[in-house]
């Protein structure tokens, strides 16, 4: 029998490190969210979040210590302030545990495709498989409740059609009117038109409640980045007739009380505009209009900037946690002996 051990890739490094600040920051936000939520109905959703991301971690330890991997630093309890009053409602926490599972299955899916080692790819096609799981309790409870954004209904195809004009793909003429909207390009201008709004009332609580006037006013200046591009997506929307979505509930309160580390903050920031640059990636790779493509980089530029910002930010205070990589080899060489 071969008993040769196999050693982790760079991208299974990669992968497992990422998801475990992803894990440890999700326990420390649900964990406080837990403490005020009232719903009989959404406090479970919220629960099984918590239990996942803590189960996630208690394996990712176990694993990590197996193959002498330096666990990361994290996010732990000091990163949140338990004794803070509440600041998001139960809507608010349903709508972030949906918009967060979502943002865990694309990034599961991925570090299962780029793992190699058997029990590598089994953890995260489990993770993926929770996380699903996860998505699915979110959306149920959100439906029963009346308080999901469903995308606007079209409709039904009666015959199939094929595209018989160049002009299909045509948008950047103010001189002519642009074709009607497909049903792939409305998909994605209304799911972005929903995580911005997400992202921009996480951005009010942050402001809110955090102590640096240099993380205040990041994050206001993202809440107004994600304000304008709401705008931008609800108007393309509206000129097609097609109804805006109905965003529900998902308010903040007007706590200042410090509630998470500007660390943490942060972080989750990071992770949101990563995640919002692939969705308009993915929306400008899938929009045959070329206005709405041209639209979707110019905002993933307007957003990668403000991901540069916000680095640099981390980095001034020593809040950015550096992952794995190989050692810089002619600084070795230089310095031997």
């Amino acid at each position: 029998m071969n008993t040769k051990k196999v050693h982790l890739t760079s991208a299974e490094i990669g992968s497992l490190w990422t998801a475990y600040m992803n894990d440890s920051m999700s326990k420390c936000i649900t964990g406080f969210m837990l403490k005020d939520i009232q719903d009989p109905d959404i406090k479970p959703t919220v629960q099984k979040a918590h239990t996942i991301s803590s189960k996630h971690l208690e394996q990712l330890h176990d694993l990590f210590e197996k193959e002498q991997y330096a666990v990361p630093n994290g996010f732990t309890e000091e990163d949140v302030n338990m004794n803070a009053p509440w600041l998001f409602t139960d809507t608010f926490c349903l709508s972030y545990v949906n918009h967060m599972a979502k943002v865990g299955m694309l990034s599961y899916s991925g570090f299962v495709s780029m793992s190699a080692r058997e029990d590598i790819r089994n953890y995260f096609t489990q993770c993926l498989t929770e996380t699903t799981g996860l998505y699915n309790q979110s959306i149920e409870i959100a439906l029963s409740k009346g308080v999901s954004a469903r995308h606007p209904y079209i409709e039904v195809p009666k015959e199939t059609d094929y595209v018989d004009s160049k002009k299909y793909f045509s948008g950047l003429n103010p001189f002519s009117d642009n074709r009607p909207l497909n049903s792939v390009e409305i998909s994605h201008l209304y799911l972005n038109t929903m995580t911005n709004t997400i992202g921009m009332k996480l951005c009010l609580g942050f402001a809110q409640t955090s102590p640096s006037k240099e993380v205040q006013d990041y994050m206001l200046r993202a809440k107004d980045i994600s304000q304008k591009h709401i705008k931008l997506f609800i108007d393309t929307l509206l000129k097609e007739d097609i109804e805006a979505p109905q965003v529900p509930d998902v308010s903040i309160s007007d706590s200042t009380t410090k509630t998470f580390s500007d660390k943490i903050m942060m972080f989750h920031m990071s992770l949101i505009i990563t995640a919002g640059i692939g969705n308009y990636a993915t929306a400008a790779a899938a929009s045959q209009r070329s206005d709405l493509a041209v639209n979707y980089e110019r905002l993933s530029l307007e957003v990668a900037k403000l991901a540069k910002s916000g680095a640099d930010l981390m980095i001034k205070h020593k809040w950015l946690e550096q992952p794995p990589g190989v050692k810089n080899r002619k600084k070795l060489a230089k310095e031997k002996g």
